[in-house]
């Protein structure tokens, strides 16, 4: 394999040869050009380098400049900007005009060539994913594992039903994004959603969010306002964090929706409204039930119907896929190519146990979209963005007790039958499908690494797996 070409552009003849010998040391093919006019004609007559250096300030067109006419004639070039000026304005220019990473003067050689191989390796061809059969709304939920298909299957089947559903899950999972589906797949799609975090606002101004008030119902309420249930009228109110409602209005919401009315605050006048409930929380209900701070009855009309948005941990099969349209998405509002995740570095995602589940991962591809210099993000990228290394292999040995233990209250809560039979099944599954994994599908390797016989290993997985 040929070295790799680097061009280094640069006015200044001892920083041109001091990095291009220390690039020659590495073990790359460098040439030095004086000016920006210099290297152009020489990327007409060879072709474009693998990577270029180049200085900002210099005699005629300058480095910005020069880095215009180069992502014009060779988009895909990656280039390193070079400035003993480091200011915002600079590095602002470079990174806006496509430069890949903004190297400050005086500079280390050994960082400088460090770089120069990051780049170069993150630089390479990714294959582009196929092109999806239909474009997803923005807010759809993405996800083909079997938690996220069963999933979607009960949202299919209740959109259609004018039932009150409640939607449980960890902070950061998408509930208000299950909610929409619900909505948006019914009867209702055509009338208002309407959210309300019932956590976010003051206890004291609650009610007169969710019911309205009339003028001069309290001090300040200058002019009637109407609350969420009537704009939801005919629609959808999406309630979330309903946990942390206070007792007074728990009282309050039961009649509504019991009666499907109810009067301002300040009003006479009885307001009727055809709306459906959904409700969300973080919480454990039957517990806050149990410390006397969530009404039985209320989590009873609430609680018709409960489905169970699980954490990203238990989903990490769709963690590629999330990350693919979060960074689509910056990609698309920052007027920017679109990066993609090297092989290292979708490793290094999914071995993260994301607590802040989807929201913190969408984050994390947001950052990683404005931040990460190369066209395809690295292992080092994430490392940053993340801020830590993923959980040590001792850690997650510890932890999977405990995520069995909430996985089971959270099913006995759901008055969930034969409980150790599935627990059991999934188990095994899990654990053959990793081994089978290891051993690249190799069933008498696998059924001795788990201690098995291959035809107990045979007989828990089931038919329809392929011998081998």
């Amino acid at each position: 394999m040929s070295a790799a070409r680097i061009w280094v552009v640069d006015d200044d003849r001892s920083v041109r040869f001091v990095l291009a010998t220390a690039l020659r040391e590495a073990g790359y093919a460098v040439d030095g050009f004086e000016n920006a006019a210099d290297a152009l004609d020489a990327l007409e007559q060879r072709g474009a380098p693998d990577l270029l250096f180049t200085d900002v300030r210099m005699p005629g067109d300058g480095g910005l400049a020069l880095l215009e006419k180069l992502k014009a004639r060779a988009p895909a070039l990656p280039v390193v900007v070079m400035s003993a000026y480091t200011d915002v304005a600079s590095t602002a220019g470079a990174f806006r005009g496509g430069a890949q990473e903004f190297l400050s003067k005086p500079f280390d050689l050994d960082d400088a060539v460090a770089l120069a191989a990051r780049t170069l390796s993150t630089s390479a061809p990714v294959a582009e994913p196929p092109p999806a059969a239909d474009a997803a709304p923005a807010d759809a939920l993405i996800g083909d594992t079997p938690a996220m298909l069963t999933l979607f299957r009960a949202i299919g089947r209740l959109a259609q039903a004018p039932l009150s559903v409640l939607v449980t899950g960890e902070t950061g999972t998408g509930k208000e994004l299950v909610a929409r589906a619900l909505h948006r797949e019914s009867p209702r799609a055509q009338r208002p959603f309407v959210a309300l975090n019932t956590a976010a606002i003051p206890a004291e101004l609650l009610e007169s969010e969710l019911f309205g008030h009339e003028a001069g119902a309290f001090t300040g309420a200058q002019r009637r306002h109407v609350g969420r249930f009537e704009q939801a009228d005919g629609g959808s109110l999406f309630l979330d964090e309903i946990g942390d409602m206070p007792l007074p209005l728990q009282t309050r919401l039961l009649r509504v929706l019991a009666e499907g009315e109810f009067f301002r605050v300040g009003g006479r006048e009885l307001i009727r409204v055809d709306v459906r409930v959904i409700a969300a929380t973080h919480q454990d209900l039957e517990g806050l039930v149990a410390q006397g701070r969530f009404r039985a009855d209320l989590l009873h009309r609430l609680d018709v119907v409960r489905l169970r948005l699980p954490p990203l941990r238990e989903r990490r099969g769709d963690v590629a896929q999330l990350a693919e349209r979060f960074l689509a998405a910056a990609a698309q509002r920052f007027g920017t190519p679109l990066k993609r995740l090297s092989k290292p570095a979708l490793e290094r995602l999914m071995a993260h146990d994301w607590p802040g589940n989807v929201r913190e991962l969408e984050n994390v591809c947001w950052r990683l979209a404005a931040l990460a210099p190369g066209d395809a993000i690295a292992r080092e990228d994430l490392d940053q963005a993340l801020g830590a290394e993923p959980a040590r292999a001792a850690d997650a040995g510890e932890a999977w007790e405990a995520l069995l233990s909430a996985w089971a209250r959270a099913q006995l809560a759901e008055g969930r039958a034969n409980l150790h039979a599935d627990a059991r099944e999934r188990f095994d599954r899990a654990l053959l499908e990793a081994a089978l994994a290891h051993t690249g599908g190799r069933r008498t390797e696998a059924a001795a690494r788990l201690g098995l016989g291959r035809n107990t290993l045979t007989r828990k997985l089931g038919p329809g797996r392929k011998r081998r």
